[in-house]
């Protein structure tokens, strides 16, 4: 019975963990560029009173045993980044990329960042930055004098000057692309580290090496189902309430033994 108290109290401790994940979800469905994540799950080590094949009293075999399990525990949270839908805003700097890569960033500190959210502004000094003012890597400065601002599939951004007819162009926006992106670390603001388990980023032109295209005008948007969601979230309810009442079930069963003595 102290085995079974332990046993459904990993089982809450699980379902716990995985309702934060889904609130998370669901509180990020209408931030650009969100990627869900998803909480997974491992037995946890078995107690073998008889293991399998073990032999018995008459010379026979033991075909399964008796194994008992001692609960569960969480061994990741794993991030899928499947496409959001993209929705047409018709801002010339909204991108959204179409198929895998990363947006690049700088940080303060010097080191790239990575992100799906393609909500740009252009700061004071015209660089091309994200709401936090983080500039575009490889930086580009738009001329102040610009009067429109065109980002090609393949990542070209050119512009339109007073007494100019062609467009210069003034860079190109790079992409980065991962083997396992789910690798990556968040650090919050949209924004992704490189690990030693995402691997190095591969980083180039859009639309070359597996690297999608860019689309201006246009948003990526969380890829929270929230049917979906709801749904997991009733399913970890009901389950950290049945955890919780083998938690009770096996308390009544210990009130009935310490009440034997009297």
């Amino acid at each position: 019975m102290l085995r079974s108290l332990f046993t459904a109290s990993t089982g809450m401790y699980a379902q716990q963990l995985n309702v934060d994940v889904i609130s998370h979800n669901l509180a990020n469905v209408n931030t650009t560029g969100f990627k869900k994540g998803r909480a997974e799950f491992q037995d946890l080590l078995y107690q073998n009173i008889i293991p399998p094949g073990a032999p018995s009293d008459d010379g026979t075999q033991y075909p399964t045993g008796i194994q008992v399990g001692l609960g569960v525990r969480p061994v990741a949270v794993a991030k899928f980044f499947t496409p959001g839908d993209l929705v047409n805003t018709g801002n010339s700097l909204d991108l959204a990329i179409d198929g895998d890569g990363f947006f690049q960033v700088t940080l303060p500190d010097g080191t790239i960042a990575y992100t799906r959210a393609g909500n740009f502004r252009i700061d004071r000094d015209g660089r091309i930055v994200t709401n936090d003012g983080y500039p575009i890597e490889p930086g580009i400065t738009v001329p102040t004098d610009a009067t429109s601002i065109t980002v090609g599939a393949d990542g070209r951004v050119t512009v339109l000057q007073p007494g100019t007819v062609a467009p210069v162009e003034i860079g190109t926006i790079e992409l980065a692309r991962f083997v396992n992106p789910g690798g990556l670390r968040a650090i919050g603001k949209n924004l992704f580290l490189e690990t030693d388990a995402s691997g190095a980023p591969t980083t180039g032109a859009p639309g070359t090496e597996g690297r999608g295209t860019i689309i201006q005008g246009f948003l990526e948007m969380s890829n929270v189902n929230i049917v979906e969601e709801l749904a997991n979230l009733i399913i970890a309810q009901r389950a950290f309430d049945i955890n919780s009442k083998a938690v009770q079930t096996s308390d009544e069963m210990l009130q009935t033994v310490s009440a034997l003595k009297r």
